[in-house]
């Protein structure tokens, strides 16, 4: 049996302003291809289609097209929401996705309650045991929330996360192929750090010993970066289609071809994907900034430029647009000295506002925030998040 493994979408993505959905169709048109040649028998997309809960009618269209395409070749795909879905209009859509072929899931679910999936393939029957994001708040109750330390709130996230795997391996048979499905962090993934920071760390950044040892292969989407996971079967992050933001310019994206039969672990291949507008980070002195620039001027991608500067310079970023129009970020690099006087400069891609939060305390009330305080701030802005993520 073939499997193709792709996860970590993001139709809709926009990145300063430009919008990346037009590249994304392209890989997936390519990934159809490859599919459709390589006669595979399913397709697994282990979350995050969309870049927010609400996406665009254009990005919509991108997506069920490539259903589509899938269903005028007879094959089937599972998909699961991730963090940036919205796992009430996945579930919502589910019966019309069906008609082509799809079995979307948007909330966890037992396996007894259509969280396994069960598909009849041209080379036998494939069993997917899938989990998409499992958020903390929808699955711990209020009193927990209100009454657990964080310590006990991740234990408790993680006994259930577990025990929801192991009940998804209860529809596994010896005569078929099984395999498992979640988007979520592993503890010790390596982040492209374009992931909501959230999402992948404390109570969410899960151990090996959740994974269940009975599946053949494990099929994960949340993290960018394409990789295997330590784990007691072949256990791999496909990463993202394109490259999402500055992050994770000049990787290498793709998706995973699996080859597996009953009763054998799955051999896995990394096929890569053609970028149509890769990224860039350029690093330039202020006094050699036009000469750098020169040799991007025709880079077919998009550049961030980071330029190292003794002081501010006034007109810089027309300065570096008139040599480098597709230059979507231009980011001033100061002495250590200006930024130890308190001039802070920030890189957007790590953002952390909790950790803002405490620096507005310390900065403008000359005093550090109570710790309850802390978490209540902690809570608000990620049940905003959930409702609007990225």
């Amino acid at each position: 049996m073939r499997l193709i493994h792709t996860a970590d979408w993001h139709l809709g993505r926009r990145l300063k302003g430009i919008d990346r959905t037009r590249e994304i169709a392209g890989v997936l048109q390519q990934i159809l291809a490859y599919a459709i040649e390589w006669e595979v028998d399913a397709v697994l997309i282990a979350g995050d289609i969309f870049d927010v809960p609400n996406p665009p009618a254009y990005a919509e269209r991108v997506a069920y097209e490539f259903f589509c395409g899938l269903q005028a070749a007879g094959i089937p795909a599972v998909a699961i929401a991730g963090n940036h879905d919205s796992a009430t209009r996945i579930d919502g859509l589910a019966t019309l996705l069906s008609l082509a072929g799809i079995r979307a899931l948007g909330k966890p679910r037992r396996g007894d309650d259509g969280g396994v999936i069960t598909l009849e393939t041209k080379s036998g029957k494939l069993c997917v045991g899938a989990m998409p994001f499992a958020s903390e708040r929808r699955m711990l109750d209020a009193h927990a929330l209100w009454t657990q330390d964080e310590v006990v709130q991740r234990q408790s996230y993680r006994e259930i996360v577990a025990d929801l795997f192991a009940d998804l391996t209860q529809g596994f048979r010896g005569d078929r192929v099984n395999v498992l499905m979640g988007h979520l962090a592993m503890d010790g993934a390596r982040l492209a750090h374009s992931e909501v920071a959230y999402y992948t760390r404390d109570t969410y950044a899960l151990g090996e010993q959740i994974l269940p040892p009975e599946a053949q292969y494990i099929a994960l989407g949340h993290i960018h970066i394409h990789q295997q996971i330590k784990a007691s079967c072949p256990t791999y992050y496909s990463g993202s289609l394109i490259q999402i933001d500055f992050g994770e310019a000049e990787q290498e994206k793709g998706f995973c071809l699996i080859t597996v039969e009953p009763g054998s672990p799955a051999e896995v291949k990394f096929i890569p994907v053609a970028c149509q507008k890769p990224l860039k980070v350029i690093w330039c002195q202020g006094d050699t900034l036009d000469d750098t620039l020169e040799s991007y001027q025709y880079y077919p991608g998009f550049l961030k430029v980071m330029v190292k500067l003794d002081s501010p310079q006034l007109g810089l970023a027309d300065r570096v647009r008139q040599i480098c129009p597709q230059t979507l970020q231009i980011q001033p690099i100061y002495p250590e000295a200006m930024v130890n006087s308190g001039e802070r400069i920030r890189d957007g891609n790590s953002f952390d506002p909790i950790e803002e939060f405490r620096h507005y305390y310390r900065e403008r009330l000359e005093t550090m925030p109570d710790p309850l305080v802390v978490q209540e701030f902690q809570n608000l802005y990620h049940k905003l998040k959930e409702k609007n993520p990225g």
